[in-house]
């Protein structure tokens, strides 16, 4: 199984190469810094590399995720410099964003393709002391090769839906093995650790979700309050993360909704379908400015849909609205994170698929945290809810805030397992 694995990698590497190339059409990123994704790291030659540790985090998502870790590696390694690596080009400009003021103590690469060769030659070059590996990247020769190496190896902030489970299941004995092979598991859940025993992971260990000790930047939450202020009365609902297709259920279900009398904030989760909703936004014939194009914070008179195509600003989106939408639920795409918009004290409405994040969903609907509608139309109908009473959106708020504040504290018991592994 191995032997097949690894050989269709070689095998469709051109392809590979070829989609990277032409999806770095859209984003430049990802034609930028190939040659690590093939295991050469000549960038890094200008001087000997201190002791590594390695924090993988494959998308904007993870990378958000990793940052409390990061900043606490940080602290407990003085001598240490973390290297950050990615799979995807928005995750590695989110990386340099989050850490730009560290300078040369956190350095970053993508994560090279998984053939035992190119993961070989990885390691070999860093030498890390340890592999942190965030939420549910096992990647087998990756693995594989880390215990050749004798790198320890840690899935830090795991989770692990029933479908993932299922799906990996099918592929049989080589994730399993992989799974095996790691040395510590820190689990979001009990639901997510048992999972993930089922899989074959040892060592497991429930810790919470680090998302919750991600803290707002001061300067983005004062970047929302003066867009909220520059929106005046108007109430202001936030679709946020929205993925392919929910755009245009959101437009269908605005353009037959009688009370629009709110504020739509639309902040698609990739920047490649900028300009693809912001035409969409325009065939509705909803008046759009797009965040790109505002002057300061002022926004023109007759706005009724705001286009958040900007990276890196999502804390300012939530600090300027009243009520969240977390997008990725309305279709059977998982969900997004709703904790950065409960940590803000914001209501939030969440719709039936959120199996990526399934405990937490349920968590915070219980407790009356979060709202869960069926559909575009039903989201738009809470919505209107909570903006004609008052006190029902600042209880939800209140219990919004209460709800992430009680989860905080994963990053100080994964620490405590890194410790254990790293001593």
């Amino acid at each position: 199984m191995r032997l097949i694995y690894s050989a269709l990698w070689w095998v469709g590497l051109p392809f590979v190469l070829l989609r990277l190339w032409r999806r770095g059409g859209k984003e430049p990123g990802y034609r930028q810094h190939v040659g690590e994704r093939l295991g050469f790291y000549h960038q890094f030659d200008r001087k000997p590399l201190p002791p590594i540790i390695w924090v993988h985090a494959v998308s904007v998502g993870e990378t958000r995720a990793a940052q409390p870790l990061v900043d606490a590696l940080l602290q407990a390694y003085p001598q240490h410099t973390i290297l950050l690596t990615h799979m995807t080009a928005t995750g590695r400009a989110t990386g340099r964003q989050l850490f730009a003021q560290q300078g040369e103590r956190v350095v970053q690469s993508f994560f090279p393709y998984d053939t035992g060769w190119m993961c070989a030659r990885f390691l070999r070059y860093f030498k890390p002391r340890i592999s942190i590996l965030m939420e549910t990247e096992v990647w087998p020769n990756m693995v594989r090769q880390c215990v050749r190496h004798r790198v320890p190896v840690m899935l830090a902030n795991a989770r692990l839906s029933e479908r993932s489970l299922r799906r990996g299941q099918r592929f049989g004995a080589i994730l399993l093995e992989a799974a095996a092979a790691i040395d510590c598991v820190a689990a979001q859940s009990d639901a997510d650790a048992d999972r993930l025993r089922q899989f074959g992971a040892r060592n497991v260990h429930v810790t919470g979700s680090i998302k919750f000790d991600v803290e707002a930047p001061t300067e983005m939450i004062a970047l929302g309050e003066r867009w909220r202020a520059s929106f005046g009365d108007c109430p202001v609902l936030l679709c946020a993360s929205t993925r392919e297709g929910e755009e245009q259920l959101i437009l269908d279900a605005l353009s037959k909704f009688d009370n629009r009398d709110f504020l739509t904030l639309i902040v698609p989760r990739h920047p490649q379908r900028f300009d693809e909703v912001a035409a969409m936004i325009s065939a509705y014939g909803f008046a759009i400015q797009r965040r790109s194009t505002m002057t300061g914070t002022q926004l023109a008179g007759d706005t009724s849909i705001v286009l958040g195509d900007s990276m890196g600003e999502m804390f300012a989106y939530y600090a300027a609205c009243d009520v969240a939408f977390i997008g990725g639920s309305l279709l059977p795409l998982g969900g997004q994170n709703l904790i950065e918009a409960c940590s803000l004290g914001k209501p939030v409405l969440i719709g039936p698929y959120t199996f990526n994040f399934q405990v937490i969903s349920e968590d915070a609907v219980k407790a009356d945290a979060a709202i869960r509608v069926s559909d575009a139309a039903s989201m738009l109908r809470a919505t209107q809810v909570l903006f004609s009473t008052p006190g029902r959106r600042a209880r939800v708020a209140s219990n919004a805030h209460s709800f992430a504040r009680q989860h905080q504290g994963a990053t100080q018991r994964t620490m405590a397992l890194i410790s254990s592994i790293m001593n």
